[in-house]
């Protein structure tokens, strides 16, 4: 059975690269937008997000926008495969949970 990633299994961590991986690789998602997906605060937002980019998962580029400060999160190439691996986990117990019990 494939194991289940422990950084991205937390809740919102989950619902950020769930996010983040229905784009095209590459494509990005702009903090408030991010904040908006997942109804989380700021302060809870940005602390997830810094547990995914020190495992590598993501990239966050932080530019201005005119005067106002703008940050992008992006997959990383290894979020991706990380995120791939963690589904394709509770896909194997979803198919085990729905599978015919054996005979005695």
């Amino acid at each position: 059975m494939a194991e289940l990633d422990e950084i991205i299994h937390q809740p919102l961590r989950l619902k950020i690269m769930a996010a983040l991986n229905a784009l095209p690789a590459g494509t990005g998602l702009e903090f408030a937008r991010l904040k908006k997906l997942t109804g989380a605060t700021d302060g809870n937002l940005g602390a997830h997000i810094d547990t995914l980019a020190r495992a590598g998962y993501v990239t966050v580029d932080k530019a201005f926008v005119g005067k106002k400060p703008q940050t992008t999160v992006t997959a990383a190439a290894s979020g991706r495969a990380a995120f791939a691996r963690h589904v394709a986990g509770l896909q194997e117990i979803i198919a085990g949970a729905a599978a015919k019990p054996a005979e005695p």
